[in-house]
């Protein structure tokens, strides 16, 4: 089968698509899907640079973390699913491939009104969103959230989540461009941070109560202004290290505050918590896209044969939502 592959850590160029071994069924409860889509992530960039290596058992020179395709076999020990049926869903690497051998429980079926490449939009980042901002930050009608980078694939499904649950959102960006655009998905407040500075313009909009919830996949750079933006007993959630991995923190605002710091990773979870997760965006996000209530957002799709400059193009930043790869 063909599949994505690193040539060489360090340079995107060498990226290719290149032939590699089948896959077969590991398991039982495993499936077999053709990929007609897969979705590209800031994960991606940093495996293709040598410094994100896969989980144990995967090939560190296929990358993919998400996919949307067809189901071409199935194991003894499946239930609920048969060969035909369209699914998407996360893996920890070699996404970007032909076909991709899954377990069972960490797919789901794909909604009619989306195509493949639609389809491909949605695993990582609404799952991840989700997660975060619900089950990990606990986000409650009349919350306020703070999404940093709103205009990725992340913020934007965090944006639709949140309205969806009657939240309000605070944005930022260090583009205006993006900010202006994610109004479309329903951001309310938004604010440039060229100088990583938000937190006086976050309590001016909260009448100085700060963020409930803040989605942060940025890092080191924010932290400080996070801690003053949060609320009383309020949930800072770690997704993202863009802006570096070494922050001062301020202990004592943290103590008054009574502020929790969460990290989180889906790709290092176990089988068993992909699959708790999975069936949580089974039964609270997809009837959200069903109903069009929330919609992935697709920037640009681009030729499996060209994944060079998919991969090229995300890296610019120039993205706005999702990068996908057609097979």
């Amino acid at each position: 089968m063909k599949a994505v592959t690193i040539g060489e850590f360090g340079d995107i160029d060498s990226l290719s698509l290149s032939d590699v071994a089948d896959k077969e069924l590991a398991s039982r409860s495993d499936v077999l899907v053709r990929v007609h889509a897969a979705g590209l992530n800031r994960a991606d960039l940093v495996q293709a640079a040598g410094n994100y290596p896969p989980p144990a058992g995967y090939d560190p020179k296929i990358p993919g973390l998400e996919f949307a395709g067809e189901i071409v076999e199935c194991g003894d020990d499946v239930d609920g699913f048969a060969v035909g049926d369209r699914v998407f869903g996360i893996v920890a690497g070699e996404g970007q491939a032909e076909f991709v051998r899954t377990d069972s429980r960490c797919i789901a079926r794909i909604p009619e009104n989306l195509t493949y490449s639609q389809a491909a939009a949605v695993p990582e980042v609404f799952i991840t969103a989700h997660d975060a901002i619900f089950t990990l930050g606990e986000l409650s009608a009349g919350d306020t959230l703070l999404v940093h980078a709103v205009g990725s694939g992340v913020g934007l499904a965090a944006i639709q989540l949140a309205n969806a649950a009657n939240a309000r959102v605070i944005g930022t960006s260090r583009t205006a461009d993006k900010l202006e655009r994610a109004r479309e998905f329903g951001l309310e407040h938004s604010i440039v941070t060229t100088d990583a500075m938000f937190a006086d313009e976050v309590s001016r909009i909260t009448e100085g109560k700060g963020a409930n919830v803040i989605l942060d996949l940025v890092g080191a750079s924010y932290f400080e202004e996070n801690i003053r933006s949060i609320a009383y007993q309020g949930r800072l959630i770690l997704v993202g290290l863009t802006g570096g991995r070494t922050a001062n923190i301020d202990l004592g605002a943290m103590l008054f505050k009574r502020a929790s710091v969460i990290g989180t990773s889906l790709r290092a979870r176990s089988t068993e918590e992909k699959a708790v997760v999975t069936q949580r965006f089974a039964n609270e996000v997809l009837p959200l896209l069903v109903s069009g209530a929330v919609v992935p957002t697709v920037d640009r799709v681009f030729p499996a044969s060209d994944v060079a400059g998919a991969y090229r193009y995300l890296a610019s930043n120039e993205s706005f939502g999702k990068v996908i790869l057609e097979f």
